[in-house]
């Protein structure tokens, strides 16, 4: 146990030391200024924004910014899914995969281009390579770079004086592959294949095991694919058991490197926000409310599953590692408990462990963060865009307790702020509620259930947690791959992307409209453990408040079962 805590506090200094000079490095991409990248990328820059017609310096009003973040991911879903429906036509297809169903391909187009991710297929036995290369990966650089421009953009609404315009997307699009994911991703790439990760265009190989069985081993450029995945937080594997093979995941070094990207630029936008609006402190205070939560949420699903099973406490079962079903040797309970936290606090996705043998406590830790709107760090841009909804929520609520009109960084939040922001939130219960409740009563979506009872109820309830948070993990003994849930759940995906960005961008439009007015002895501040404290207790107030009941009746009620020895 005592290495596992060592580990995690190893994680946690990492993460902060490496998000805060990427924070500042955000800043002065997203502000125009010079890095030093510059030298280098700055023509090629210039050469895009001529080819393209661009002009940096039009900038655009929410309204057409919001109408371009949806235009270009129309595109970008049609394109992907021409080409899943048409590989078996196109190159680089050495094992002669054929094409998608229309409902398999609608939903992987979907997944990929809301940046979630979600698989219901197995990569290797699926796709070709120029799928994975042309269609997945590309969309991994260019959803995550959706989210990264739409979060630039909200900021400078937030600070912005008695302004109509919040940037020009396709600037800000640019600016987040070009300067940030493309440098990362080629590093990341060149140690993924140091670490042992293929990065080639062979045929699979046929080998044949000790025991005399013929075995087909998957190739491919997965190195390239995986450093996105991670760094752009999309989380789709290469191959079907995601970081948990060797092929995507094979040392422990590569397991916490990988882990660092997951985290690594959502929270560096803490610190970017803090520079943008000339309050670091600012920065730091959402920071450590993101930290509060994923450090509870770590002790919940971690203290679960280093407990072991109680259902196996009377068997000559050995439980000292802990609960290891569906877990890497390699890797053990706090690795496993570790990764599961990151990816579901961040819209990630990826697994070096199976979720659907977790603990039920320790499974509904990563299941709440996903409900809670992917908040806690979050997608790359999207979860801190997520976290300023609960901060206008949490100031709005402050300005009530005080008596007087709510303010945040200067700018009054008014009712329609706060309308926006409770549109923003209420995308999660219907998405999961209610999206999870149509699945949980129609015949033609419960014949995809593993399991009755509680925990059938539990993989509902994660399937539509994932999608509708663009996170794109999964309890895998549900079967999503039927064209009922691929629909669906396409829809939930689609819901929580732009149902989330068009009111977010609006609130960051009002706000840039407005005057700045200083503070005086009747402000709330916005920066001290008192406003921490508040956010945090927001967060899981709303939080519990709207999917407790589901929870009762899921993971909680299952774990109550196994104490008690019972079984459904």
């Amino acid at each position: 146990m005592a290495p596992d805590i060592l580990q995690f506090v190893l994680y946690a200094a990492l993460v902060t030391a490496l998000a805060w000079p990427l924070g500042l490095y955000l800043a002065r991409v997203f502000e125009g200024g010079s890095t030093w990248l510059s030298p280098v990328l700055a023509p090629v820059e210039r050469g895009f924004f001529a080819l393209a017609g661009i002009r940096p310096d039009q900038s655009q009003h929410w309204t057409r910014y919001a109408l371009s973040v949806l235009t270009f991911s129309l595109g970008s879903w049609a394109l992907l899914y021409a080409i899943l429906r048409i590989q078996h036509l196109l190159p680089l297809n050495p094992a002669g995969l054929g094409p998608l169903s229309p409902e398999l391909a609608f939903n992987t187009a979907v997944s990929f281009t809301t940046n979630t991710n979600w698989q219901a297929y197995g990569g290797e036995t699926t796709m070709s390579y120029f799928s994975q290369m042309a269609g997945l990966t590309v969309q991994n650089f260019l959803s995550a770079g959706v989210g990264m421009a739409v979060c630039a953009a909200i900021i400078r609404g937030f600070f912005a004086r008695e302004q109509k315009a919040l940037g020009n997307f396709w600037v800000d699009l640019t600016r987040s592959v070009l300067y940030l994911l493309l440098p990362m991703s080629i590093l990341l790439t060149l140690f993924l294949v140091w670490e042992g990760v293929p990065q080639n265009l062979m045929a699979y190989v046929s080998a044949t095991t000790v025991e005399g069985a013929q075995q087909t081993i998957a190739q491919g450029p997965a190195a390239s694919q995986i450093a996105i995945k991670q760094l752009g937080t999309n989380g789709g594997g290469f191959f079907n058991a995601n970081s948990s093979v060797p092929y995507e995941n094979p040392t422990p070094l590569s397991n916490l490197v990988e882990m660092l990207s997951i985290l690594l630029i959502p929270a560096a936008f803490c610190f970017m926000f803090g520079k943008m609006v000339r309050d670091m402190r600012q920065g730091v205070a959402i920071f450590a409310a993101m930290g509060i939560l994923f450090l509870g949420a770590l002790a919940l699903t971690y203290g679960s599953e280093v407990s072991g099973n109680p259902a196996f406490a009377s068997l000559p079962v050995e439980q000292s590692a802990g609960n290891m079903e569906g877990k890497e040797v390699r890797f053990g309970v706090g690795n496993s408990a570790l990764w599961a936290t990151a990816t579901t606090a961040a819209s990630n996705g990826s697994v070096n462990a199976m979720h659907d043998s977790f603990m039920p406590l320790g499974a509904l830790a990563p299941m709440l963060l996903m409900q809670i709107g992917e908040v806690v760090f979050g997608g790359v841009g999207s979860g801190f865009y997520g976290m300023l909804s609960f901060v206008v929520l949490t100031v709005f609520l402050a300005g009530l307790m005080v008596g007087r009109t709510p303010e945040y960084l200067g700018k009054k939040i008014e009712a329609r702020e706060v309308k926006l922001s409770v549109i923003a939130f209420l995308v999660m219960p219907i998405g999961v509620l209610g999206l999870g409740a149509l699945a949980a009563v129609l015949p033609i979506s419960l014949s995809s259930l593993q399991d009755a009872g509680p925990h059938g109820l539990s993989e509902i309830l994660y399937a539509y947690s994932s999608a509708t948070g663009n996170n794109g993990s999964a309890f895998a003994g549900f079967g999503a791959n039927v064209p009922y849930h691929n629909t669906m759940q396409g829809i939930a995906m689609l819901l929580g992307r732009f149902v989330y960005i068009v009111p977010m961008l609006a609130v960051a439009g009002s706000l840039a409209a407005k005057k700045s007015a200083p503070p005086s002895s009747g402000t709330f501040p916005t920066h001290g453990p008192l406003f921490i404290t508040l956010l945090v207790a927001v967060i899981l107030i709303f939080g519990g408040l709207t999917f407790f009941p589901a929870l009762a009746l899921g993971p909680i009620a299952e774990q109550v079962s196994m104490l008690a020895g019972q079984t459904f």
